[in-house]
């Protein structure tokens, strides 16, 4: 039963993923392929990076054909709505941060399955919520979000702690644990950008980061 749950939040995420490459895509006006080229890669990029390290091949997404099926249909949907969306870098922000912290637990979750360690499973929870972003990212010729101030991968990474504390030191069943990671993550993503956190940026004696060259 808590596999069927589990599975059914990865979907989700998946799903929530697939939307915030499309939505890329569309801000970027690609045609119809490279919209849904986005969704798929976003949706199951993080995945897909996670199962080949730990060698858990062949990889879900490709066993499981829910989840394309699940990617194309959301980039479709963005696709044919996007046009009547307003604002779009809020829909997209809201939808990366529940999507990371969704991606954060399973990742997790499943590296705490092939009995890593402490580290591996954190880089696994990182990895799995981060890779599709940095795809993204690269793919759209921006610097990765999670090379930039902002409170992206921060959060997966203090996601990934809280999970190896809950999992080693309380007696919470696998599914709390999974939510209290989500939500933990999800959080501090929202807080991040409500309340502008950010960390610090490196510069130069003769370069002084601006707010505008933050934004970028």
């Amino acid at each position: 039963m808590l596999g069927h749950v589990i599975h059914i939040f990865d979907l989700f995420g998946t799903a929530v993923f697939a939307v915030t490459g499309a939505l890329c895509g569309v801000h970027k006006r690609l045609d119809l392929l490279g919209v849904v080229v986005f969704g798929c890669t976003v949706g199951v990029g993080g995945g897909i990076l996670r199962d080949v390290i730990i060698g858990a091949v062949p990889v879900a997404a490709l066993q499981d054909m829910s989840y394309l099926l699940i990617c194309i249909i959301s980039a479709l949907t963005v696709f044919c709505i996007a046009r009547h969306l307003s604002n779009l870098h809020k829909i997209i922000a809201v939808c990366d941060a529940i999507g990371l912290g969704v991606f954060t637990a399973i990742g997790a979750a499943k590296g705490c399955a092939y009995e890593l360690n402490t580290i591996g499973i954190i880089l696994c929870g990182v990895l799995t919520a981060v890779g599709g972003g940095i795809l993204r990212d690269v793919m759209a010729g921006s610097i990765p979000v999670v090379l930039t101030s902002d409170f992206y991968a921060t959060a997966a990474l203090l996601g990934g702690g809280l999970f190896c504390l809950l999992e080693y030191f309380t007696d919470l069943a696998a599914f709390n644990i999974f939510i209290s990671v989500f939500m933990f993550v999800t959080g501090i993503r929202l807080a991040a950008m409500h309340y502008n956190l950010q960390l610090p940026v490196a510069c130069s004696a003769d370069h002084t980061v601006t707010v505008e060259e933050r934004k970028l």
